[in-house]
């Protein structure tokens, strides 16, 4: 058996239990709840914070507290500061909680593996390619997108990864200058952010300064969830915001080694104008024009 497909199978049975809610169910006939044994798994041979596992399982922090304090009742887990810092908690395995662990792994691989067996080459290749589409369409349906302010550390980090990557992808790379995000702020502006279990995967900004074109700055996706659509969202609902603020058209630059942007840009009903700014990194500028506009007909 390709340990690949049983990865796979794997993974999207964890992504299906936290969509669908189903953490109060029991788990493989060990005697515990599926929360209990989704988090041991989650903690793993490695430990892990218990932020982090606040947010990657996506649980109510006092929900999470009671689930550590019942696996470590049971002898199977450990809760204390990491490296002296009493702020950063960490949950550990004991040595029984390995010993549960290895055999909590052993079941879920045959489990995996009980859905693969009875099928074809075929069928197996089908089924795990629908799973795959499924999981990605239900971290797709996560995401969400919010207005957030531009000094929100989660905007913040955005905006230094999208540097970073236009630092990376540019010819002759790329420099911000100094930025306090105040041209975002209403009523001069708005700024998104897409959020993925509470970890920032995308942000966009619209510029509306009097006198100049309505502008679309600062779109960027992680690497993450790229595909899922994040960046198209993001688009139209900063297309909104510009209708919602009156304006009958949104403008947009972008630079030629962004294949995919410009993909996106026309993809969206966008169109090829002249030059309309200065900015030294733009290679195309675009323009469109918004329906649902007060006196568009």
């Amino acid at each position: 058996m390709d340990r690949q497909l049983v990865d796979v199978v794997r993974r999207f049975s964890r992504t299906v239990t936290q969509r669908v809610g189903a953490l109060d169910d029991s788990y493989l006939a060990r005697d515990r709840p599926l929360a209990q044994s989704r988090l041991l798994w989650e903690i793993g041979p490695a430990g892990a914070e218990v932020a982090a596992l606040r947010t990657r399982l996506d649980l109510d922090a006092g929900y999470l507290s009671r689930l550590l304090r019942t696996l470590e009742t049971a002898g199977l887990v450990v809760v204390g500061p990491t490296g002296g810092d009493g702020r950063v908690r960490t949950a550990r395995l004991t040595e029984a909680g390995r010993i549960e662990w290895d055999l909590l792994d052993r079941i879920s691989d045959e489990l995996a593996w009980s859905m693969l067996a009875p099928l074809s080459d075929g069928q197996r290749g089908r089924l795990i390619t629908a799973m795959g589409e499924v999981e990605r369409l239900l971290m797709a349906s996560l995401v969400t997108i919010e207005v957030c302010p531009p000094a929100d550390p989660r905007a913040r980090a955005c905006l230094r990864a999208y540097v970073a990557e236009l630092a990376e992808r540019f010819d002759a790379g790329f420099e911000s200058g100094a930025d306090d995000g105040q041209e975002f702020v209403p009523p001069a502006g708005v700024f998104l952010v897409a959020t993925l279990a509470s970890e920032a995967v995308g942000c966009g900004g619209l510029r509306l300064s009097p006198g100049e074109p309505a502008e679309i700055k600062r779109l960027w996706v992680s690497r993450s969830v790229r595909g899922l659509g994040v960046g198209r969202r993001l688009l139209g609902e900063l297309e909104q915001c510009a209708a919602a603020a009156g304006v009958d058209a949104v403008h947009l630059d972008t630079n030629r080694n962004l294949t995919e942007a410009i993909q996106l840009y026309r993809s969206a009903g966008y169109h090829e104008i002249p030059r309309y700014n200065t900015n030294p990194y733009a290679h195309h500028w675009f323009a469109k024009r918004l329906a649902g506009v007060a006196g568009d007909n």
